[in-house]
Formats: C-alpha cells, sequence, structure tokens
C-alpha cells in the first residue's frame, strides 16, 4: 500500500458523490490515515457517515475556511489528534449565484472578493496555518477545472477564481519546494458533483466533453482519486507546480473532431442524442 503511514486531512468532502471523496477512498484504500472538515452543521450529517465508512470517526472537524480563527482551531485540533501530517487536499471553492450566470461585466466587487477568498486564499490561509504540523516531503494538493484556462459558458466568475488558483499552486510550490513540500492541482473533467449542480447547461457540458474528448467518455471520481493519490504519495515525489489534467483529454482539443455523413458532407462529432 503505497500511502500507508501517511497521515493527512482532506477539506471539502460534500458527500459520497464529490471528487474529494473519490481521492480519500483511494488513499484510504492505499493505507492513509485522513481527516475530514465539514463546514456546519447540515454538511456534518454528510461528512461523518463518510469518515465511519473509512474507519476515522474520531478525526472529523468544523473549519468554514472564511472565519481565521476555525482555521487555528483545526491546526490545534490536528495537532493533537494527529501530531504531524503529510497531505492536505484543499476541495474548496464557492462563488455567489450572481457571479454564474448573466454578464460577466456586471457581477459586483462582493460577489468578486467572495469567490477569490473561498476559492483561492483558503488555500494560502490553510497552508500556512498547518505548515508547522507537515512532514518535510508532504504534498499539498487543490481541484481546479479547465474554466480556468479556457472560456467556460456559464463558468464566469469562478474561472477566473480557478485561474487565480492555478498560478497560486505554482507560485506555492517554488516558495514551499526549499521545504520538501509540494503543491500540485487536479484539473478534472466535468462530473456531476454538489458543486457542478449551480452551473448552467451542465447536461450539455457532460454531453459535449463525452462526444469530443479523445477517450469519448466522462471522466468519473475513482479515475480522479487514483490521480489524486498519486499525487498526495510518494510516487509523485518529483512532482510539484503541476496542473494535472484528469479529463479523458478532452484539455488537448482545439477544436471538435470531424466526420462524414452519408452525404459526404463533413460534420461535428457528436453523439449527444444517445
Amino acid at each position: 500500500m503505497v500511502m500507508k503511514g501517511k497521515k493527512g486531512i482532506i477539506l471539502g468532502v460534500a458527500n459520497n458523490k464529490s471528487i474529494a471523496y473519490g481521492i480519500a477512498k483511494q488513499c484510504a484504500e492505499q493505507g492513509a490515515t485522513i481527516a475530514f472538515t465539514y463546514l456546519n452543521d447540515s454538511l456534518k450529517k454528510r461528512v461523518v457517515p463518510i469518515a465511519e465508512e473509512f474507519g476515522f470517526s474520531d478525526y472529523v472537524y468544523p473549519c468554514d475556511v472564511s472565519n481565521p480563527e476555525e482555521i487555528k482551531a483545526l491546526k490545534e485540533s490536528l495537532e493533537k489528534d494527529m501530531g504531524q501530517i503529510d497531505f492536505i487536499v484543499h476541495s474548496i471553492a464557492f462563488a455567489p449565484k450572481e457571479g454564474l450566470s448573466g454578464r460577466f461585466y456586471d457581477i459586483g466587487k462582493d460577489a468578486f472578493d467572495i469567490a477569490m477568498d473561498i476559492s483561492v486564499y483558503s488555500l494560502i490561509e490553510v497552508t500556512r496555518e498547518l505548515k508547522p504540523l507537515m512532514s518535510d516531503s508532504s504534498s499539498i494538493l487543490t481541484l481546479t477545472y479547465y474554466g480556468g484556462a479556457k472560456y467556460i459558458p456559464n463558468y464566469n466568475l469562478m474561472g477566473v477564481a480557478k485561474a487565480a488558483l492555478e498560478m497560486t499552486v505554482k507560485y506555492m510550490s517554488e516558495d514551499l519546494g526549499k521545504d520538501g513540500i509540494r503543491v500540485n492541482a487536479i484539473s478534472a473533467g466535468p462530473i456531476k458533483t454538489l458543486a457542478a449542480a449551480g452551473i448552467g447547461e451542465f447536461r450539455f457540458m457532460l454531453k459535449w466533453n463525452e462526444a469530443h474528448a479523445p477517450l469519448k467518455k466522462n471522466v468519473t471520481t475513482t479515475e480522479v482519486g487514483n490521480s489524486g493519490m498519486y499525487l498526495l504519495s510518494d510516487l509523485s515525489s518529483a512532482v510539484t507546480g503541476e496542473i494535472h489534467y484528469v479529463d479523458c483529454g478532452f484539455n488537448i482539443m482545439g477544436m471538435p473532431a470531424t466526420t462524414f455523413n452519408e452525404d459526404g458532407k463533413q460534420v461535428i462529432a457528436w453523439n449527444g442524442d444517445k
């Protein structure tokens, strides 16, 4: 088991359909001990059963990353209960509804500030607070999406936040590399998660990706979980500052592949009606 003896924390597991759950499952199966956080009592009801499923019910903590005092309390709890940790998974992002619809230039400053604080700055703040607990061969992993690199309809403010997050990964990887800490991000393809429910026309996005990705399918949480486990383990000991795409190859496409119909006319390959 490649993560036997490793201890870490995953922030942002929403339910057993989330990407963070997929990462937790693969890490646990490889021997890792995992702590979990929850935002509020409503989400606690979802997170506690997940921790119990993996046998880690003693390692569940509240943490609203918009509250610095809760991050400090998390550090104290982890130090008391786990001592040293070897990895952090940051699976937290949020943008107000107004930031995910309408004209982009109409987005208000308050919405912009909230999205950047929760989706980006929280990675910096959590890392700074927990760094004293991290071993000298630790790994930090966050989650991004292709909308941070290219325009994606209805992604709007979250796309800008993910762009900032990806550059944060690069700057943090250089800054923390001297301490033996690696920082990477996974850019997963679209998956039906709680977070995805807030994105307009998401079903069409799934169909489009399935039709035009080289592997002609959508990625699963298990597949993303396997990649996450790799980036958190010593198997990736020389990998840092990377945006690792796990999207069935969709990100390489410059334009949709084409085919020909029975009349010999060129058409866009599409299986959206399956």
